[in-house]
């Protein structure tokens, strides 16, 4: 498909952004990826939003992502057709299709990396019809370790407040958002229980503090464990200095370099907890909309 209006717009924005935060940024990355997805950038309702994250494996990245437009119902077809991602045997090629089948999908989103390029789809469910975990784990794709770990979900008032499912092709990981999380998983007490029974590290002083301010939190899965590989806590603001926290330094430079359109700006800022300790991200919106879902 060739380059819309809207997509070649976005994507002279992407590679100014990158320039100014000294990421490597490649056109043959880049353009193929908003060429698939074409006519989604000249769509009044999409979502776009830049994301920086703290941490050796995100070191020198800038992420993208968007809505997509009402017609790609299969965005993951597009992504195979225009080469983005190779066809595989692995359950992570298959998941996508089940999703579709047995879910109540309403829209979706990509997430590419302009060094990466191509990495994750996302399925936003109904709002109205928010799944239990159980109807993900009857999916033959989907990892085990959703399963392995449908106790402590429970436990913890999550198991029937799936909202979201996304998908991480590179790195064959899907992670499983939760909507109208109950209070009490945002306070420090149940923060740290949750982490210790998930095998994680004491959570840190910043990190209670801004998981007391979370709207949201999401667990990240793999096909190679059973356990949570990570959890992640979700705050959005439009004043970063309403934040409870400090920005991470080295995002302070993201939010000077990267742009957004209209009058207002939204911004996501979560920190995510892994066995080997937890890092921060920020999320920017370049468009969005109000009503229309958050990206974590």
């Amino acid at each position: 498909m060739s380059e819309t209006a809207g997509a070649a717009e976005l994507r002279a924005v992407v590679e100014d952004s990158a320039r100014l935060l000294g990421v490597a940024c490649s056109h043959d990355t880049v353009a193929p990826v908003l060429s698939a997805y074409a006519e989604t950038f000249d769509h009044d309702a999409t979502v776009v939003a830049f994301r920086v994250a703290t941490g050796k494996r995100h070191i020198g990245e800038l992420d993208c992502r968007f809505t997509t437009h009402p017609t790609h119902r299969d965005p993951y077809a597009l992504a195979l057709s225009n080469g983005l991602t190779p066809r595989t045997d692995h359950p992570v090629g298959a998941l996508h299709s089940a999703l579709q089948e047995r879910l109540p999908i309403d829209s979706h989103g990509i997430d590419f990396g302009v060094v990466g390029g191509f990495k994750k789809i996302y399925s936003f469910l109904t709002p109205d019809a928010l799944q239990d975990v159980q109807a993900l784990i009857g999916i033959p794709s989907m990892p085990r370790s959703l399963a392995a770990n449908r106790d402590f979900l429970t436990r913890h008032g999550l198991d029937d407040r799936v909202g979201v499912v996304g998908i991480d092709y590179p790195h064959r990981t899907v992670n499983v958002y939760f909507n109208d999380v109950p209070a009490e998983c945002f306070e420090p007490g149940t923060i740290r229980a949750m982490l210790r029974e998930s095998g994680f590290v004491e959570p840190s002083e910043q990190m209670l503090e801004l998981g007391t301010s979370a709207f949201g939190l999401y667990v990240t899965l793999s096909w190679d464990s059973a356990r949570i590989e990570r959890i992640c806590y979700a705050v959005t603001t439009t004043d970063l200095q309403t934040l409870p926290v400090r920005v991470a330094p080295e995002i302070e430079k993201f939010v000077s370099s990267v742009p957004h359109s209209g009058a207002d700006r939204k911004f996501v800022y979560g920190v995510a907890l892994a066995p080997e300790g937890e890092y921060y991200k920020l999320e920017s919106h370049y468009r969005w909309k109000p009503g229309v879902m958050d990206f974590i």
